[in-house]
C-alpha cells in the first residue's frame, strides 16, 4: 500500500521520478519555487516512536511541499541582530501579539520589534488532524501546577497547564476553535468598570480580524469578510458527528448553526481558525502576508527577561538569543503579549508586582502593584470515556493520499473535534451557555495503518466555562529561566464543582438517546476506587470523580487583570496600560477579568485588534477603523 501510496503523492505534487527494480530505491527530481526550509520539530519526533518515522517522514515531506497547506514559502525570516532602538516592542507573537505587530507596524514611520521566545511553527502544525500530537511536543513550555487541593488528586495536586512556544502561540496547536463565548461576559467587563469592552463595542473588532468563507451560512451580522484571520467549517466530519447532532436534538439540547450568532445555545459544528483543510493561527494570517515590510523585525528562539524600566518609564527589553544578551531601546512603548503566565512572570521580574514578594526574591521594587498574578483561572473539564461499534481503523497512507491531493479526509480534520455543546447550567444565570461538551474521536494518528482489536473509542469532554475560582501565577525564583510558580485553584468553588457534575450529567442524557444506542454507545469509565462510597455514575460519585480526574481547559486567563483604578487587583486600565508605569502594556488573555465562556483564541485575536487600535489612536494615528 506505501509503495502506491508515494508514488501517487509523487504525481500529485509535481515530481519527475525514476525507479530502480529495486522497490526501495527511487530518487525525484523537485520544482523548487523558493529555498523554504522545514521549520522543526519534525512529527516523527513528537510521536516518540521510532516505529512510524517513515511513514511521518513521508508525510511531512509532502505537507512541506504543499504551499496551500504549509506556506513554506512564506514563513517569516528572523532577524539575526536587533537595532538599537525601535519605536515599539512587543513581546510574544502568540494569537494577540502578532495582531498588535502587524497592526502597529501599518504605519510605515513606525519601527517595530517582535520578540518570539519560540521557533517558527512546525510544518506539521499545519495539519488539523494532528493537533492533539502536537499539543504534546516539545514546542510546549511545560508548564505544571502545583499545591492544588481540590483538582489533579490523582496527580498529587499538580495540573498539565498547556501553552505553546512558538510564533503563533497556542493557536499554533490548539483545536482552531472559533468561538467568543456570551455577549454576557463582555458586557459583565464593561460593568466592572472597563470602559469600550461591551459586547457592541468589541463585536467590531471580531469582524475586522474575520475572512468568514462561510458568510452565506452565518450571515454578516456578526461575521467579517475582509480581515487577515481565515474562518471556515472544516472540509471532513465522521458520519457519528450527525449522530450527536441527532442526539442533541431528541434530548432537547438543540442545534444551532452558529454559536457566535444569535442561536448561542444548543449543539452544532463549530467554525474553525483555518484555510482549505489547513490550520492558520494568527501569526500564520497576520504576519505571513506581511514578511517582506522592512520596518517590522521579528527574532525568534528569543527569551525576554525583563522589561528595562527608569524613572517609572518603559525604555526597552533585555533577552536572550543564542545565549547572547541584547538589550533593546523602545521609544514610545512596551507591549507584552507573552500569555497568562509569562506576561505577569516578566512583570514581576521587572520589579513589577507586590512589594513583599519581589523584595523576598532579591528584586528591586519598581511598582507594588499588588494585583500581578492574581486573578489566574482557567476553565475545567472532564473526560468521559465510550465505545460505540465501530471498528477502530485507520488507514493513514489513503488518508495521506487524500489530504495531499485535496486537502480533505480525516487529516484536513479534528473529526468529532468539531462538534459543540454549549449548555447553560442555571447556575449564574439562567441563558449563560456556561457548560461545553466536546466530542473527540476518529482522530489521525502517528501510525500509518492500524486496526484494532474490538470497538472504537470516543469521548465527550465535559466542560464548565464560568469559574469562580482563582489562583495566582508567583515567582518560583529570581531566574528568569526558572517557570513561576502556578496555582490554578482549580474546583476550590462548590458552583465550580456542580457545574463539571451537570456537563457530566448532560453529556450522559446525549447517551441514552436513540440516536446514540443506535450505535451501542457506552460508558466505559472505570470506577475509581477512591470514590467507591458512592453509586458509580450518581451525582455523588461525579462531584467526588472530578476532584481526581478533571483537567483544565488550557484557556489560562487573569493574571494581568484589567479594571479601573478602584479595583485594588487591576493591573491594567482599560486601554492597557500597566497601573504606575508609562509606556507599558499588555495585551492578551491575561487581562481578561473574567474568561470567556468560550475558547479564547478568537478573542485573543480581538484583544490584538483593540491594543493596536487604541496604541494608534493615543499617538494621534489614524486608520480604516
Amino acid at each position: 500500500m506505501w509503495i502506491f501510496t508515494t508514488y501517487f503523492l509523487l504525481w500529485l505534487s509535481g515530481f519527475d521520478f525514476a525507479y530502480s527494480h529495486d522497490w526501495t530505491e527511487y530518487n525525484y527530481t523537485s520544482p523548487e519555487t523558493c529555498n523554504a526550509s522545514f521549520p522543526g520539530p519534525s512529527l516523527a519526533s513528537m510521536c516518540n516512536d521510532t516505529s512510524y518515522d517513515f511513514f511521518l517522514s513521508i508525510l511531512e515531506t509532502f505537507v512541506g511541499r504543499k504551499q496551500e497547506i504549509a506556506q513554506t514559502c512564506e514563513r517569516i525570516t528572523p532577524i539575526h541582530t536587533p537595532d538599537a532602538e525601535y519605536d515599539f516592542i512587543v513581546v510574544g507573537g502568540g494569537a494577540a501579539g502578532s495582531v498588535v505587530a502587524a497592526r502597529l507596524s501599518e504605519n510605515s514611520s513606525w519601527k517595530v520589534l517582535l520578540v518570539e521566545a519560540g521557533p517558527e511553527e512546525p510544518v506539521g502544525a499545519s495539519v488539523p488532524g494532528f493537533s492533539f500530537l502536537i499539543s504534546e511536543s516539545s514546542v510546549e513550555w511545560g508548564y505544571q501546577s502545583t499545591n492544588e487541593s481540590y483538582a489533579c488528586l490523582s496527580s498529587n495536586g499538580s495540573c498539565p497547564i498547556s501553552a505553546a512556544k512558538a510564533l503563533g502561540g497556542s493557536m499554533m496547536h490548539n483545536d482552531m476553535v472559533y468561538m467568543r463565548g456570551s455577549p454576557y461576559i463582555f458586557d459583565e467587563w464593561a460593568a466592572m468598570g472597563n470602559e469600550g469592552w461591551s459586547w457592541d463595542e468589541v463585536l467590531p473588532f471580531f469582524k475586522m480580524s474575520e475572512n468568514n468563507a462561510n458568510i452565506d451560512s452565518v450571515g454578516r451580522e456578526y461575521h467579517g469578510t475582509d480581515g487577515p484571520l481565515f474562518v471556515e467549517r472544516l472540509p471532513s466530519k465522521p458520519p457519528f458527528a450527525n449522530a450527536i447532532l441527532e442526539a442533541a436534538e431528541e434530548a432537547g439540547f438543540g442545534v444551532s448553526n452558529d454559536l457566535n450568532g444569535n442561536d448561542s445555545i444548543g449543539f452544532a459544528v463549530f467554525q474553525t481558525m483555518t484555510h482549505h483543510g489547513a490550520r492558520r493561527s494568527s501569526a500564520a494570517a497576520y504576519l505571513r502576508p506581511i514578511r517582506n515590510r522592512t520596518n517590522l523585525h521579528i527574532t525568534l528562539n528569543s527569551t525576554c527577561t525583563r522589561v528595562v524600566i527608569e524613572n517609572g518609564q518603559a525604555v526597552g527589553v533585555e533577552y536572550y538569543k543564542d545565549e547572547k544578551l541584547y538589550t533593546v531601546n523602545a521609544s514610545k512603548e512596551v507591549i507584552l503579549s507573552a500569555g497568562a503566565v509569562e506576561s505577569p512572570h516578566l512583570l514581576l521580574l521587572s520589579g513589577v508586582g507586590p512589594e513583599e514578594d519581589l523584595k523576598s526574591m532579591g528584586i528591586d521594587v519598581v511598582d507594588d502593584l499588588p494585583g500581578v498574578g492574581m486573578n489566574f483561572h482557567d476553565h475545567i473539564l472532564f473526560p468521559i470515556t465510550l465505545t460505540i461499534n465501530e471498528l477502530d481503523v485507520y488507514n493513514n497512507w489513503a488518508a495521506l493520499a487524500e489530504y495531499i491531493g485535496f486537502q480533505t479526509g480525516p487529516m484536513s480534520s479534528t473529526e468529532l473535534g468539531q462538534v459543540i455543546g454549549a449548555l447553560p447550567s442555571g447556575i449564574t444565570t439562567p441563558d449563560l451557555p456556561d457548560i461545553h461538551i466536546y466530542g473527540y474521536g476518529y482522530t489521525a494518528a502517528c501510525v500509518a495503518d492500524w486496526t484494532g482489536d474490538g470497538q472504537r473509542e470516543i469521548n465527550f469532554w465535559a466542560g464548565y466555562e464560568h469559574p469562580k475560582c482563582r489562583g495566582r501565577i508567583s515567582l518560583a525564583s529570581s531566574d528568569p529561566f526558572e517557570h513561576p510558580s502556578i496555582w490554578v485553584n482549580y474546583l476550590c468553588d462548590p458552583d465550580d464543582v456542580s457545574g463539571v457534575v451537570k456537563a457530566i450529567e448532560y453529556s450522559l442524557e446525549l447517551v441514552n438517546t436513540t440516536a446514540l444506542k443506535a450505535y451501542n454507545t457506552t460508558l466505559t469509565a472505570t470506577p475509581l476506587e477512591v470514590c467507591s462510597n458512592y453509586t458509580f455514575a450518581s451525582t455523588e460519585y461525579w462531584e467526588c470523580a472530578v476532584h481526581y480526574s478533571a483537567s483544565g481547559e488550557f484557556h489560562i486567563a487573569g493574571s494581568c487583570k484589567m479594571g479601573p483604578s478602584s479595583d485594588l487587583l487591576a493591573v491594567v486600565d482599560p486601554r492597557l496600560r500597566v497601573y504606575g508605569i508609562q509606556g507599558l502594556r499588555v495585551a492578551d488573555a491575561s487581562i481578561m477579568p473574567q474568561v470567556t465562556s468560550a475558547n479564547i483564541g478568537s478573542t485573543c485575536v480581538m484583544i490584538g485588534e483593540r491594543a493596536a487600535h487604541m496604541i494608534k489612536q493615543d499617538w494621534n494615528y489614524t486608520d480604516a477603523m
